[in-house]
């Protein structure tokens, strides 16, 4: 049985400096769900991930990836002439890196409802979809409605992580209804302090709420009971995939039957490890790691 399955985009991503300036630069491939599924097989949890990847390089690069870290790719898909999306990362001194997406007609987003795998879906224990997958697209927002139809007719545990980039929306109105349906269909729900707003309707005592306060570290709801963690003082190399980790180690916890302050406490591990490394998941511990 699969533990979490998930779907999303897979991305190359070109990191650097001020582009204008630098002449050399790093390459990898991220995706919020992608980071997830890997980070989860590295504990070893059984996950799953469904997307679609161009008939390029990079779309190989991602797939290697995944069945190297032993994410089941089983439902992954290569889109003959199309392209894998790229995000052009500029890290900047004292902020917060600068992100330009070339997705426009990415093969990430062409994901849609026909891809979906009920049956798989529905025997997985959990369901884990995001806010940048629902932006993509009408399609794309289509799939990710199916996949969570499967996972509640199934009653299979639904975990959705908010991740609002506005640049995906038409206006912050459709962003609201849209992330504010998906957060009240979920049972775990995750999100920044800048988020609350936007998922008010969900914000009720019988969800699971996991909140990312920043520099204060996060916060969790659950059984009627508020649990915090303080951040990890590590140094920071790149914070680009620490949200995502962060869920990972939370999931993760919640599998194995832990309490919501061990969640949060292993949520906070995979976070640090995300930070201090250049690549959002490349530095994400073992199981071992973590116990040995």
């Amino acid at each position: 049985m699969t533990d979490v399955y998930t779907l999303g985009e897979a991305l190359g991503v070109v990191s650097s400096g001020r582009v204008r300036h630098e002449s050399e630069a790093r390459l990898d491939v991220c995706g919020p769900e992608f980071t997830l599924a890997i980070a989860l097989a590295r504990l070893g949890h059984r996950s799953a991930y469904l997307g679609k990847l161009g008939a390029d390089e990079l779309g190989a690069r991602a797939l290697t990836a995944l069945r190297g870290e032993g994410v089941d790719v089983l439902d992954v898909r290569v889109a003959e002439g199309t392209r894998t999306g790229l995000v052009l990362r500029e890290t900047r001194v004292g902020r917060e890196p600068r992100m330009i997406h070339y997705r426009a007609g990415s093969a990430g987003s062409l994901l849609t409802p026909g891809n979906v795998p009920i049956d798989r879906i529905a025997a997985a224990k959990m369901l884990h979809v995001t806010g940048i997958t629902a932006g993509l697209g009408r399609n794309a927002l289509e799939a990710v409605r199916a996949a969570v139809s499967a996972a509640r007719n199934a009653d299979v545990v639904i975990s959705f992580s908010v991740e609002y980039v506005p640049e995906l929306w038409p206006s912050v109105r459709e962003a609201e209804e849209v992330l504010s349906e998906l957060a009240c269909a979920s049972h775990l729900l995750f999100l920044r302090q800048d988020e609350l707003d936007l998922v008010k309707p969900a914000l009720t005592p019988e969800r699971e709420v996991v909140v990312d306060r920043g520099a204060k570290g996060a916060s969790v709801r659950a059984d009627r009971m508020r649990y915090d963690v303080q951040g990890w003082q590590v140094p920071i190399v790149d914070t680009s995939g620490a949200g995502e980790a962060f869920a990972a180690g939370y999931i993760s916890a919640a599998l194995d039957g832990l309490t919501p302050q061990e969640r949060l406490h292993r949520g906070a591990l995979l976070s640090a490890a995300a930070v201090t490394s250049a690549s959002d998941w490349q530095g994400l511990p073992t199981r071992a790691d973590l116990y040995g």
